[in-house]
Parts: C-alpha cells; structure tokens; sequence
C-alpha cells in the first residue's frame, strides 16, 4: 500500500533538534517495570485491577454500541471505555513532551511493546522514534539514532534491547539498541554479500510492514538499489549469520512487492505483491498464492502453532475477513466486514505469539450507511471458523488521512493494546498513544 511513512526522510531529524527532543542517552536510566507483584490482579496493575472485578467477562458479539464524544482524557489517568468497561489509559502527551507534530503508535504490525510491556516505543512527525514507560507514562526520550523508516523491532526475550536497520535499510545492516545505555552496535553487516549477489544494492529492508521470526533469528528483505528499483529479495538468520535463500525479481518477472515480512515460526516469507501475496519457503523453494490482490494483513499462530495470513477480500461476497494456513493453504472465512450496505477500512495485529489463536483488529474510516458493530472499534477475533468476537474498546478517531488511522497493536500475551487517536477531534496531527490493560485469560473465556 502507498505509505505517507517514507515521505519522511533522515534530513529530518533537524526538525527534531529545533523540538529540543532528549535523547536516550541524555536522560537518567529509566527505572525498570513495576513487578507483578503486590496490587496486581490477574496481570492487571493495580490501576486497573478494580475496573475488573472477579465476576468481570468481556462482552462479545457484534454488538452496536455507538460511544458519544467525550473530551480528550489526560495523560495517565485511567478511565473505563463507555461500552465495553475495560480500562484505558492516555500514555503520551506529545506537546508536553515536545515530541514534533504527534506520538502515535506506528503500525499494527509492528510490536510496540517490549519483552516485559514496560516500554512501548512511538513514532513522530518528523520520523523521529521516541519510548515510553507505560507503568509510569513517563517520557524517556528520543532513541539516538533511530530515524526515518528504521523499522524497530523489540528483542523478544530482552526488554532493554531493540533491533533496527538504517533509515530505509540503507547500508544493509541490522544494528541493535540497548535503551538502558543508549549505545547502537551493528548486530548483522550484510553489505559485502547483498552486493556478491546484486551489485547495485543499496538496501535492505521490509519496507516498513514486516517483522522478523516471533523468536528474533529469522529475518526476511527486499533488496532496493540506490534509485529504488526492486532488485530481489533474500532470507537471514541472525543466530547463524547466513543468508539463507534468495530471490531475484528481474529473473522472476517479478515488479518490487509493497512490503515483505517473516511469519511468526521462521519456516516462511510472505511477500506482498499488488497482484497478490506469496508465502515462499525460506529457501525460496515452494510458493503459495494467498489471496488475488495485497490487502491490509499481518501473520499470526494458529493455537497448534501454524503460520496463518490473516486479511480482507474486499471483493468477495460479504467482505470477508479471512485466514490462510501457510503450511496446508486452507483458506477459512471469519466473518463479514459488509454489514447493511456499508464497509470500513481495518488493520490487523497478530501479534500475540504467546496467547496464539487470536487476532487484534482495529476499524476505522466507515462508509455507506448507519454505523455497524464493526466500525470504529478494536475488537479480538478467534482465529477459527465461525469465531469468538470480543469488544475491546472505541478507538475515538475522527478519520483525516493516513495518520489519523488507530494502528492498534497487541503485546505477546494478549494483555495490553496500544492504540494512536486524535480523540474525537478532527486533526491530522494531533494524536498521542492509549494503552488497553485487559486481564490474562481474557481470551481463553476463563
């Protein structure tokens, strides 16, 4: 999909230094993470453990609840979503802090949480990267040297590592931020060898929507030269520092796809063509077609641990939201997004890797008619036929072009929810980042 992300570029940063944004390694070390421990209740904190009471249950359904406009709610104070009862809380305040233009959430396949949810990191106007204490909402700076479509990935087990290639992938290399000391290393150079391959390489990356293995170690990329002409793309393991597979488009008769990404397991790469997405092997060895034409998507786990392709068929009959298992190819039907003669426009969070089966949705921008149960709204969805539906919250937003779009992203255990809105105020900039605290087991119906 065309993305207002790569209007951005490394120049930038400038404007960031015009904003006097601190940097990671200017502020104090932040304090680590409330433990789950005295006043925590079900891993919930005990600022929203008494919006959950034992006999508290999620409501589910397609339920019409439509929320009235409400002021934008300050920063940290926790507050029940007026349908659903679950407990939100405004966790930036980018005018406050100083942060340009907004501090919303970047993608809904991206994971915005680190490996202990007490961090989640946020983008901002001016392509500058910036982290948050959730437990705290307190502002802990800009990430030094992150800019641009650097693409951040959280290391899954480290909560004080992350993951990020140079903006746009330029270099080929995948370098590694440790927050607690705000010193980068290169984690992987692949320069050396990218260009063995393709002489006239000159990045490497996802382009901004791809992710690596749940566990870190496989990571697949598109291949760009210097004036951005697709060149191929390739298959890496970081644990074995080995490029394991590539593919060359021109040989292919292959155009650069809108994004590429690694499923959860590391067994595939999914590349997002506008005539169609593939999975392929990571060898490049066997391929699949996945649907007719790049939607919307991201990849999550079924509860056995298949990859799955979760996305919309806009042109089939209903708007079927879908799923395809990478591993057989079944294609399952979940339900309809054309409800009464309308439609809306949806992202997808599968990134629950620990809490497997489900996947987070986020709606927005709604057309045709009167407001339906899917509009608006962050809801979970059981990745079965015929699935469980559970209301999550209103997200708020006064749709005004690409970043005004809610993003809402899940953390590993299906126990937080980062969302960006301008709050009922039609804005283009104007938005900061709410967190969902649910309860474990909230998806399990315990």
């Amino acid at each position: 999909m065309n993305d207002p992300r790569l209007l951005v570029t490394v120049a930038s940063a400038v404007l960031a230094l015009a904003f006097g944004c601190k940097s990671a390694s200017a502020i104090d070390e932040a304090a680590p993470g409330q433990p789950l421990g005295a006043g925590w209740d079900r891993g919930v904190s005990p600022r929203c453990a008494p919006f959950y009471s034992k006999d508290w249950r999620p409501m589910q359904g397609g339920d019409r609840q439509r929320p009235s406009a409400s002021p934008k709610p300050a920063r940290g104070v926790t507050f029940a979503d007026a349908a659903y009862k679950t407990c939100v809380v405004r966790v930036t305040d980018h005018a406050a802090d100083s942060v340009p233009g907004f501090a919303r959430n970047d993608y809904a396949r991206r994971q915005a949480f680190n490996a202990d949810n007490s961090k989640i990191v946020v983008s901002a106007y001016d392509g500058s990267w910036h982290y948050y204490d959730v437990n705290t909402q307190r502002y802990l700076g800009k990430l030094e040297g992150v800019g641009g479509d650097a693409e951040p990935q959280w290391h899954p087990t480290n909560p004080n590592l992350m993951y990020y290639f140079p903006a746009f992938g330029i270099g080929m290399q995948i370098r590694e931020l440790n927050i607690a000391t705000g010193k980068s290393r290169v984690a992987a150079d692949l320069a050396s060898r990218i260009k063995a391959i393709w002489p006239k390489a000159n990045s490497a990356w996802t382009k901004s929507e791809g992710s690596p293995s749940s566990d870190g170690r496989y990571w697949g990329m598109m291949v760009d030269d210097a004036g951005w002409k697709g060149l191929g793309m390739l298959t890496y393991d970081l644990t074995a520092d080995r490029i394991l597979g590539t593919y060359d488009f021109a040989k292919n008769g292959k155009e650069r796809p809108d994004h590429v990404s690694m499923s959860p397991s590391g067994n595939y790469i999914v590349v997002s063509w506008d005539d169609g997405p593939y999975s392929f092997t990571r060898d490049f060895g066997k391929s699949l077609k996945l649907h007719h034409k790049g939607e919307h998507s991201d990849l999550a786990l079924d509860p056995s641990g298949d990859d799955l392709y979760v996305s919309i068929d806009y042109e089939g009959r209903g708007g079927p939201v879908f799923m395809t298992n990478l591993r057989s190819g079944v294609r399952t039907n979940l339900f309809s997004l054309y409800v009464d003669h309308t439609a809306t426009a949806i992202h997808f969070s599968g990134k629950a890797f620990g809490n497997p089966g489900w996947v987070l949705i986020s709606t927005y921008s709604a057309t045709g008619g009167s407001a339906q149960w899917p509009h608006d709204k962050i809801f979970a969805v059981e990745l079965k036929e015929h699935p469980r539906i559970i209301n999550i919250a209103h997200n708020h937003v006064v749709y005004d072009e690409y970043f005004t779009e809610p993003h809402a992203s899940v953390n590993r255990d299906f126990t937080r929810i980062v969302f960006g809105s301008n709050w009922d105020v039609k804005s283009k900039t104007d938005i900061d980042t709410y967190m969902i605290e649910l309860p474990k087991n909230v998806t399990s119906g315990k």
